[in-house]
């Protein structure tokens, strides 16, 4: 499975009580079962609401909805051909498990819009300026293969069925929802095979800092290996993990002309400067240096702009920091 961008049901009504608020609750993976219980040995069962899931769910507030009664808010709506789509009973959505489509539909939800208060509790759309502040069209299990993508062309994103249910693990979503941000920022981003690289890199560097945020507790399997759980359809070897932020690769030694295994060279570099200067500070630096890509950048010139929004945000030693770690991957 590679999750990536790509360049190219019925809505309940609304009902009395959807229309008295915009926040519900709703069950989850927080982010996912592998990383919520530390459990490499879980297995999809063909969606199987087995005994040793129960401890994974949990019961969150959506907030932003619209008032509908549906999957449809301020930055995202919910679509799906499979099942019933998801809406309020009594005020709340039901307690669904992994063995219920509605379940992915409100995973989709509640994730969006949780990457979404990560990027504002940065200060993006106050302090600094919107990131994304739009709504966006969220498929899920539409694609019937091992694999996501967000389509630039429509500004959507359809979440894959084969294997793990994409939409079970947070990270597969937040992945592609790095995508929109960097398509919000520089519409049309990645064009060429250093920033599709690039683009990859940051769905995977946004998926763990947005799921380790979101759920403030150590987490139980490597920070840095992403979607754990989705990836255990597809790999064998312990930790399951789809890439890992955390790799050795350099450039350009390491440079095989695939986005995804090119980007683990730039999501190594994000890592670092991750663990120099702490979430907060790396990431809004990371995210503010986008506005300054073009749907082509090089590796070289991203690097560059990114060290120049450290040194404006935070001085030289940040920028110290930012530029050692581009340094210690080739790229600068």
């Amino acid at each position: 499975m590679l999750i990536g961008a790509v360049v190219v049901a019925a809505l309940a009504p609304a009902t009395p009580a959807a229309a008295a608020g915009t926040s519900a609750a709703a069950t989850v993976f927080a982010p996912n079962p592998v990383q919520a219980l530390g459990r490499q040995d879980l297995t999809d069962a063909k969606d199987a609401d087995l005994p040793a899931f129960a401890a994974a769910y949990r019961r969150v507030t959506l907030t932003d909805l619209d008032g509908s009664g549906r999957l449809a808010g301020r930055y995202v709506v919910v679509k799906s051909s499979t099942g019933r789509a998801a809406a309020l009973v009594d005020g709340a959505f039901p307690a669904w498990h992994r063995d219920a489509d509605q379940f992915e539909q409100v995973m989709g939800y509640y994730w969006v819009t949780t990457a979404q208060h990560y990027l504002q509790h940065l200060g993006f759309g106050s302090t600094l300026r919107p990131v994304n502040q739009r709504q966006i069209e969220l498929r899920i299990d539409q694609y019937g293969g091992d694999n996501s993508f967000f389509r630039e062309d429509k500004a959507n994103i359809s979440l894959g069925k084969g294997g793990v249910d994409d939409a079970e693990d947070a990270e597969v979503i937040v992945h592609e929802y790095g995508h929109s941000v960097q398509d919000g920022q520089v519409p049309g981003f990645g064009t060429t095979p250093e920033s599709g690289a690039i683009g990859e890199a940051f769905g995977d560097y946004l998926a763990v800092a947005v799921s380790s945020w979101a759920t403030g507790v150590p987490t139980l399997t490597p920070e840095a290996c992403v979607a754990d759980w989705d990836s255990t359809a597809y790999t064998t070897t312990v930790p399951h993990c789809l890439r890992r932020l955390d790799g050795d690769k350099h450039y350009p030694a390491d440079v095989v002309g695939e986005v995804h295994a090119d980007g683990e060279i730039w999501s190594r570099a994000l890592w670092d400067i991750r663990t120099g200067l702490g979430d907060a500070r790396a990431t809004t630096l990371i995210v503010e240096a986008q506005f300054a890509f073009t749907p082509d950048v090089s590796f070289a010139a991203a690097a560059q702009a990114t060290v120049d929004a450290a040194q404006r945000l935070y001085g030289p030693a940040a920028a110290r920091t930012t530029r050692a770690a581009f340094a210690a991957r080739g790229i600068l």
